[in-house]
């Protein structure tokens, strides 16, 4: 076997996986925590379902709060309000796209790691936020232009990606690797 599967196996059976330490022993490797004397099964013990959930709460309601947004408005409200305008019957799948492009591209943000947010005060706050463009297109399919809806709707593509990405990526930090599984 390679010496980084062996590396990473080993890791994970002494973050308690159980899984991992069986096909250790059947390929018979052995785990330097089996052999410690003393060998406390406390500490390789998961926190339930509820416990993470309740440790993460805030997390899930962040998660709840993106999705609820981003799906009030994409599609329905995109295809309901899309009145007559200089692209016809291509403005509704237009929108679409612009939205679809803008939150692939927003999910490759945090790889830099100066514009990723990790504080759950910033995280909370950046979503609550996001709660002002419900105002905005209404106003905006009510009374602007083609154009300012387009900008609308790729500020909600990128900020539903990139605030996706920084949520799923900073929750399972500080959890052992069966629990990060479980988040």
């Amino acid at each position: 076997k390679l010496s980084i599967v062996k590396y990473y196996r080993s890791k994970a059976a002494s973050e308690g996986s159980k899984t991992v330490s069986a096909d250790l022993a059947a390929a018979g490797i052995q785990n330097e925590t089996n052999q410690q004397v003393g060998f406390d099964d406390k500490q390789h013990e998961r926190l339930s379902n509820s416990q993470l959930f309740l440790q993460n709460i805030d997390y899930a309601a962040d998660l709840f709060l993106i999705y609820a947004l981003t799906l009030s408005i994409v599609p329905g409200f995109l295809y309901e309000n899309t009145g007559s305008h200089q692209l016809g019957k291509w403005y509704a799948l237009v929108l679409i796209a612009v939205y679809n492009v803008s939150d692939l591209i927003s999910r490759y943000i945090p790889l830099i790691e100066l514009l990723k947010f990790e504080s759950r005060k910033c995280l909370l706050a950046a979503i609550l936020s996001r709660l002002l463009l419900i105002p905005a297109f209404y106003f905006t399919a009510k009374y602007g232009d083609q154009g300012w809806m387009i900008v609308l709707v790729s500020f909600l593509g990128l900020t539903n990606g990139y605030l996706t990405v920084c949520v799923l990526t900073v929750a399972p930090k500080g959890y052992k690797g069966p629990e990060q599984n479980a988040l």
